[in-house]
């Protein structure tokens, strides 16, 4: 068998130019979206007890990495058109540079501005922190922060694909062979994507939490129910003494 029917080629696109952003592939994207969010409320679901989020600040956490996401998606889906070759393969080496060297950028700027906020004691740019009760203002804040981050990222990583060298090693992989146009761009719009970005936004959104320094929540709410069991089982041996005092002034 000839050897150009076992591969796709770079050079020889199966997806055309405007795939990505022709109604199937508006359908594709939208299913990634539900599924994505269905996977981050999912996630709260298996969060304990004694840790789970309250709505509220759930949708804090979670609206910075959906904003994110969007931002990257968008110009994923802008810039694999304008590149030479396949877009669906651009497309997918795209998420997949985002996936790995981008979190690692998001991640870095994240625990930079952390430590801004206690050394500078900006309390509003510490990720997952909104004060009690809640403001609007400190998740506004995070979230142009968190944009302004996954901007950043993509952008280094959009040069980074323009370099000649990184063009030319790229431009001689080959995929696996598909020969259903709507087949491949399925598989490199939902199928790959959904299955990473479980991973993905399950490590993100645990970025974003808020997490006490020092003493664990856990440790904290397992002292505070102590305290509590203590105060109830001192009360009740005052009202047993109590009840003993009254019966024996009866007598």
């Amino acid at each position: 068998m000839n050897n150009s029917s076992d591969f796709i080629n770079w050079s020889e696109p199966h997806c055309s130019k405007d795939a990505l952003t022709d109604t199937y592939g508006w359908v594709m994207q939208f299913l990634l979206a539900v599924l994505a969010f269905t996977c981050l409320i999912g996630k709260r679901f298996c969060e304990p007890r004694y840790a789970r989020r309250p709505w509220l600040i759930w949708f804090y956490d979670t609206s910075k990495q959906g904003l994110g996401a969007l931002i990257i998606h968008a110009a994923n889906v802008w810039l694999s058109p304008h590149m030479t070759g396949n877009p669906c393969t651009w497309y997918i080496v795209n998420f997949m540079l985002d996936s790995t060297l981008g979190l690692l950028i998001i991640w870095a700027g994240i625990r930079l501005a952390q430590y801004c906020a206690r050394v500078y004691d900006i309390p509003l740019i510490n990720f997952g922190e909104y004060g009690k009760p809640p403001m609007c203002a400190a998740w506004i804040c995070q979230c142009v922060l968190y944009a302004a981050l996954a901007t950043f990222a993509k952008s280094v990583l959009a040069l980074v694909l323009r370099l000649p060298p990184i063009v030319a090693v790229l431009s001689t992989l080959k995929l696996s062979p598909v020969s259903d146009p709507r087949l491949e761009l399925a598989v490199v719009m939902l199928i790959i994507p959904f299955f990473i970005n479980i991973l993905i936004f399950w490590v993100t959104d645990n970025f974003l939490m808020y997490r006490p320094r020092g003493v664990s929540s856990k440790i904290k709410t397992k002292v505070r129910y102590q305290s509590i069991k203590k105060d109830k089982s001192g009360s009740e041996d005052e009202e047993h003494s109590a009840d003993e005092r009254l019966l024996g002034a009866s007598v």
